[in-house]
């Protein structure tokens, strides 16, 4: 059997600090201040009770509930037939899939596939040279022969037919938009609606 654990000696145990041993011992507890605890109990809003109250009776309504007072219902299976379109579209459908599934892959003819690469003509392989001497000219060009050169600003004036022509525009539009529409003269339209002559009622019943 084993022996039975020793207790820890005096000196074994965990010593306290002098100056917090001294504060615990002259603790006063008046110093210590008065507090109330509240008890605050929330009560609940009117849409809160209003719900509950739904939940409730809901509750006590499916709880309750009385099946006696369902009353027996047949259920009734309608068929809807198709109609002439329906059944010609069907109809098509199933022949197609026949003739699909039942399709004979020995009346097939034996065919050779023939790969033909065509050579450019004359006149594509001038557009091709053309092309390339074109963009090995771009690429090599040395900028280095190039002259500089001085880009001179030209402000043409326009002649006097432009001017008269440019005026009498200018006129035009500012006597239209100063117009006094007072100027105008009261007119009256008059609807005339000849009636035919003879010869033409004539001509009419001829035609």
């Amino acid at each position: 059997m084993s022996a039975a654990p020793l207790s820890p000696s005096l000196k074994d145990l965990p010593k306290v600090a002098v100056d917090l041993k001294s504060q615990l011992e002259g603790f006063n507890h008046d110093n210590m201040k008065r507090a109330s605890t509240t008890e605050k109990n929330v009560l609940p809003t009117a849409e809160d009770v209003q719900q509950e109250k739904q939940h409730i009776e809901l509750i006590h309504g499916v709880e309750t509930f009385k099946q006696d007072r369902l009353k027996r219902t047949n259920t009734t299976e309608k068929i809807i037939l198709p109609n002439a379109q329906d059944v010609a579209t069907e109809k098509t459908q199933k022949a197609l899939l026949e003739g699909v599934e039942g399709f004979d892959t020995g009346k097939l003819k034996h065919t050779e596939t023939h790969e033909k690469n065509p050579l450019p003509d004359k006149d594509a392989v001038m557009q091709e040279k053309v092309h390339q001497n074109l963009i090995s000219g771009v690429e090599g060009f040395d900028k280095a022969r190039m002259k500089h050169t001085t880009t001179q600003e030209k402000n043409v004036l326009p002649d006097p037919e432009a001017i008269e022509a440019e005026k009498g525009q200018q006129k035009l539009i500012e006597g239209i938009e100063n117009f006094d529409p007072k100027k105008l003269k009261h007119t009256e339209t008059q609807e005339k609606n000849p009636l035919p002559t003879k010869e033409a009622i004539d001509q009419e019943k001829s035609a």
